[in-house]
């Protein structure tokens, strides 16, 4: 079973980080109440990006990312930040093992 990482690089209008930095957070704390498949989500603030903020989700497996794709909460969220953001990258990943955990069959951490 493969786990999921999605990184989403977005860049802020001028003067709204502090109001998306809100809705994200509060984003960020309702998927993982409400999704037992994200294992992980974390909001960032980049030092050279004064505009930027970074999100880091996990997910258990497929399954989970799909139900996180389709939830409600997603789509208040999106629809709360639409105007405030200039653009949005997301990028999903596979996570692969390490090495021990290839080879012990054990999983990575």
């Amino acid at each position: 079973m493969r786990k999921i990482c999605l990184i989403v690089d977005f860049t802020i209008k001028p003067g709204a980080k502090t109001r998306f930095l809100d809705i994200i957070r509060e984003h960020a704390s309702s998927t993982l109440a409400h999704e037992d498949g994200c294992l992980q989500f974390d909001v960032c603030d980049p030092a050279e990006g004064e505009n930027r903020v970074f999100l880091y989700e996990m997910y258990a497996n497929d399954a989970a990312f799909e139900t996180h794709k389709a939830s409600p909460i997603l789509a208040r969220t999106r629809a709360r930040y639409a105007d405030i953001i200039e653009s949005r990258d997301i990028h999903i990943c596979t996570v692969l093992p390490t090495r021990e955990a290839e080879e012990t069959g054990g999983a990575s951490r």
